[in-house]
């Protein structure tokens, strides 16, 4: 692994003009001269510049790659429009495409990751053999460059690097696996953990398979602005790797105590709850035990718009699932895992049932029906008082939720 060059750093601010000339002078050096680069980008869920970080590589690659294609990694997520496009960019590129997850021929099969790689990776809690297949724009392609942000994440623990090959662009086989596997290590335990946790040992084995050569531009960004803390450009590890250093120092918040109750505030980025549950893993560990989490999103009408299976499903911890194996092993493996990252730590027991240590709570768009057979609790938002809330002193109001971690000062000390 090669060393990344980073600009900026926690508590920096980069200016526009030193974001441009970072990238024009990083993208200048990588031998890029006639070859042709795929361009990953992210879908609207995450935070950060685009348009100005986009416009930048592109002007840095003109008359310089022999081809430029513009890849949105959206996982499973839903597809964006011509005009949301536009928005999200920053302006109408050539040669911008969504990832079809749900077509076939979008893939190009890249061969298969063992039953005891995946043994020695998970340290034993999976053993399956798993095809790896990934759109097959990076393939063809003789250059994949990442751009995006890195946060705490639930599945991996720092978003960013080739986590947006795998699950960004990525066949459902290895979303399935990693997200499960995250799901078996839970949510609490992964999210913001530094280094190489299995799940991310997981997508850099798939990531090796890529034959193109792999590059990134992993940014840190101050969370609900357009502004940037940090830039690391290299290889998708080392990258990678600086970012998160960065992040864990610029995206994660302490607190002393655990409170009773947070109420998570979601952006209007997030359109369903498959991404506003975001609001409940990044504050699940500073709540106390039978405590609640209230996600506060009006504009949200669906659990899932590309997953209705959860409808059917629910919410519930990961050893429900567990102690029901036989029954739920067939189902999208993803699907099981955003269950329990939702639902959080708890227990399950054929005799007495399901036991969950914290309350999860809609105060959304979505009928009352819907949200107690997921085997959640209502709220109408038109009963939420944010401002008394925010005077409660047992409650934590947080704004513009979704990607700053809450943990527990004695748990993981600030470094």
């Amino acid at each position: 692994m090669t060393t990344a060059a980073v600009i900026g750093g926690a508590g920096q601010v980069l200016t526009e003009d030193e974001v441009t000339a970072f990238i024009g002078d990083a993208l200048a050096g990588a031998g890029l001269e006639g070859r042709s680069v795929c361009v990953i980008v992210p879908d609207a869920t995450r935070s950060c510049p685009l348009p100005l970080l986009l416009k930048a590589v592109t002007e840095a690659l003109d008359g310089r790659a022999s081809k430029v294609t513009i890849l949105i990694a959206l996982g499973t997520h839903a597809e964006l429009t011509g005009e949301q496009l536009r928005k999200h960019l920053g302006a109408d590129y050539p040669n911008v495409i969504n990832h079809e997850w749900w077509k076939p021929d979008t893939f190009a099969d890249l061969g298969t990751i063992t039953p005891d790689r995946v043994g020695e990776i998970s340290d034993e809690m999976l053993r399956d053999e798993v095809p790896v297949r990934l759109n097959r724009a990076v393939v063809e392609h003789d250059v994949a460059l990442v751009l995006g942000p890195v946060f705490p994440h639930e599945v991996v623990g720092f978003s960013g690097g080739n986590k947006y090959f795998f699950p960004g662009v990525a066949g459902q086989e290895v979303i399935d696996l990693s997200h499960w596997l995250g799901a078996l290590i839970t949510s609490s335990t992964i999210i913001g953990t530094p280094g190489t946790t299995p799940v991310r040992a997981l997508i850099d084995e798939a990531a090796s398979m890529i034959p193109a050569e792999k590059l990134a531009l992993s940014v840190v960004a101050q969370s609900g602005t357009d502004a940037l803390h940090a830039i690391a450009f290299g290889d998708t590890i080392s990258s990678w790797a600086a970012a998160a250093e960065i992040s864990a120092r610029t995206h994660v918040k302490y607190l002393e105590h655990p409170v009773q109750r947070v109420v998570s505030v979601m952006p209007s980025k997030y359109a369903d709850i498959w991404t506003a549950a975001k609001g409940f893993y990044k504050v699940e560990p500073v709540v106390a035990d039978g405590g609640e989490v209230i996600l506060y999103a009006p504009h949200v009408t669906q659990l899932a718009a590309m997953h209705p299976e959860i409808e059917e499903i629910g919410y519930h911890c990961r050893d429900y699932f567990i102690g029901q194996w036989d029954k739920f092993r067939d189902l999208h493996w993803g699907v099981l895992a955003h269950s329990t990252h939702l639902r959080g730590a708890g227990t399950w027991d054929p005799a007495t049932g399901e036991h969950l240590r914290v309350n999860v709570t809609l105060a959304t768009g979505i009928p009352e029906d819907v949200v107690l057979r997921a085997n959640l609790g209502y709220l109408d938002p038109a009963d939420v008082d944010l401002d008394a809330l925010a005077a409660d002193p047992d409650t934590l109001v947080v704004p513009n939720a979704g990607e700053t971690l809450h943990r527990l000062a004695h748990t993981f000390p600030a470094e």
